[in-house]
C-alpha cells in the first residue's frame, strides 16, 4: 500500500504528552498501543497527514472556567511539555485548538472535504468531538478504531459505538483495513 492508494487525509488528533504520560490526570490506558498504528498510518499517508494539539487558552471564558477550576494543572502555556506531540510531526502542519472538537477553521483549510481517516486519542473526548462536525458538515470520515484510545476501554467502545450510528457518514475501521485498501 502506498500513499497514492489511500484517499484523503489522515488526521492525527492530539497524540500528546498530557495523554500519553500515565502520571497525567488524562492518560489515556491504551495510548501506546493506538501510538505504534498511528504510526504505520502516518508512515502510508505520506504528505497527506495532519496532526492536531489541544492546548489551554490564555484565559478560560464561560464554561470553560470551571472546567479549569478543576484541571488546573492544564493552565499551562501551549509550549509546555506536557502539549507537546509524542512523535514529531515533520514538515506536516499542526494544528492546535482549546476546544476538544479540532473541525476548526484551520484544520478544514488543510483537509477541505476530505476524506478524512481519523485516529487518536481521546476516543471519548477530542477524537469524538472532531468527527461528528466533521461528518455533519458533509465530510466521509473513517475512524480507526484500533489507532485510538479512550479514558477508560469502556468509554473508548461507547465512543465508537456512538460514531459508528452516524453510518454512512461515519464508519469505523481498522489498521489493517485502512492498510489493505478497504
Amino acid at each position: 500500500m502506498t500513499a497514492a492508494d489511500l484517499e484523503g487525509w489522515l488526521v492525527v488528533v492530539d497524540l500528546q504528552n498530557v495523554f500519553g504520560d500515565e502520571g497525567s490526570p488524562w492518560t489515556a490506558p491504551r495510548f501506546e498501543e493506538a501510538r505504534a498504528r498511528v504510526r504505520r498510518l502516518v508512515a502510508a499517508y505520506g504528505d497527506r497527514v495532519v496532526w492536531t494539539r489541544f492546548v489551554a487558552p490564555a484565559e478560560p471564558v464561560g464554561a470553560w472556567k470551571e472546567y479549569y477550576e478543576q484541571y488546573d494543572f492544564a493552565l499551562q502555556p501551549p509550549d509546555s511539555p506536557l502539549y507537546q506531540l509524542v512523535e514529531d510531526p515533520g514538515d506536516a502542519p499542526v494544528v492546535d485548538a482549546t476546544t476538544f472538537g479540532k473541525w476548526v477553521p484551520e484544520l478544514i483549510d488543510v483537509v477541505g472535504q476530505g476524506p478524512l481517516t481519523v485516529v487518536g486519542v481521546a476516543t471519548d473526548c477530542c477524537v469524538l468531538s472532531t468527527v461528528l462536525p466533521a461528518a455533519d458538515a458533509g465530510v466521509p470520515v473513517r475512524v480507526v478504531g484500533d489507532a485510538c484510545a479512550g479514558s477508560c476501554d469502556e468509554d473508548h467502545e461507547r465512543a465508537l459505538r456512538i460514531m459508528g450510528l452516524y453510518a454512512p457518514l461515519v464508519e469505523i475501521t481498522s489498521t489493517d483495513e485502512v492498510l489493505a485498501g478497504r
